[in-house]
């Protein structure tokens, strides 16, 4: 029988973390079981957790002779993609074996992205009088003002800090490094609140590098970050589905929207494709037209 321990905790991981409905997290739930079942099929005796690329594509090979459409198909691949990711974030596994799954082609869902109006009401309503909002804002002004994400933002140290030469150091996936510019705003909520609220509380032993610290003077916990976004965005009462994933797909989007080069917006992204970095450009469609119309040989 193939261990299913971890999917308990992944199904937590998906509703806490990622803050996904009900139905997609029985949908996320049952692409990994179908991997599972897929795996007794074929009488493996290789726990999940030790699955290689050449399962995987073996598995998706499986999906496409039974007939399974290809939307199908590129659903279950995100499934498992999660699933793999997730283990990696808890130190389950070392490397995730789905960096190079590819599922078959489909649309492009678009990301969620909060307009400039979006991201003002958030600020507006964050209480600065407050220890917290000081830091709450320096934590909104980073993933908006750097793209970062959740995790490089919990991971962000004082040592990375280059605010004097204009930007921060941050390590991305796979431990890669890179350098992102950092704006007057960010700088100045990022230093206000070193200054005024970190280094004025305790900082427990171990923890004196790391910026974003919770009230324990302990490093800040992804879920901490999730749920105050959503406390704030309930708070503004605005409509859209957001994560701290939001603010870096408005980074991107607004970027670009004001006519930043792709490549450089993949570089402060750290995507290794600039077809990951594409799926920003989805701006409204007068934006586009007016690119073409001013661009383009044949406009």
């Amino acid at each position: 029988m193939i261990n299913r321990n971890h999917l308990k905790e992944f199904t937590l991981y998906l509703k806490l973390e990622r803050g996904l409905s009900g139905n997609s997290v029985d949908a996320y739930v049952n692409d990994v079981t179908k991997l599972l079942q897929y795996l007794e099929l074929s009488n493996s005796t290789t726990p999940i957790e030790k699955v290689e690329i050449a399962t995987l594509r073996n598995f998706i090979t499986y999906l496409n002779e039974l007939g399974i459409l290809p939307n199908t198909q590129a659903r279950v691949v995100s499934g498992i993609k999660a699933y793999f990711c997730f283990l990696v974030i808890e130190n389950i596994i070392e490397k995730d074996p789905t960096e190079l799954l590819e599922a078959p082609k489909t649309t492009r869902k678009l990301p969620d992205v909060l307009s400039v109006e979006d991201i003002d009401l958030l600020f507006s309503s964050i209480d600065l009088s407050q220890s917290q909002g000081l830091r709450n804002k320096a934590i909104i002004e980073a993933l908006y003002g750097c793209g970062l994400r959740v995790t490089e933002l919990v991971n962000l140290k004082i040592s990375n800090l280059h605010i004097d030469s204009g930007y921060i150091i941050v390590i991305g996936k796979g431990n890669k490094e890179r350098l992102i510019p950092i704006g007057v705003a960010a700088s100045k909520s990022i230093s206000d609140y070193i200054n005024d609220v970190r280094n004025a509380g305790k900082i427990k032993a171990g923890n004196e590098d790391y910026i974003f610290l919770n009230k324990f003077g302990t490093r800040l916990s992804r879920i901490s970050v999730f749920t105050m976004i959503k406390i704030l965005t309930e708070r503004c009462q605005i409509r859209k589905v957001i994560s701290p994933h939001s603010f870096r797909h408005s980074f991107a989007s607004h970027l670009i929207e004001g006519g930043a080069d792709l490549r450089a917006v993949q570089a402060m992204l750290g995507h290794v494709s600039i077809t990951t970095t594409e799926i920003y450009t989805h701006v409204d469609k007068e934006y586009l037209q007016g690119v073409v119309k001013h661009y383009h040989p044949r406009s």
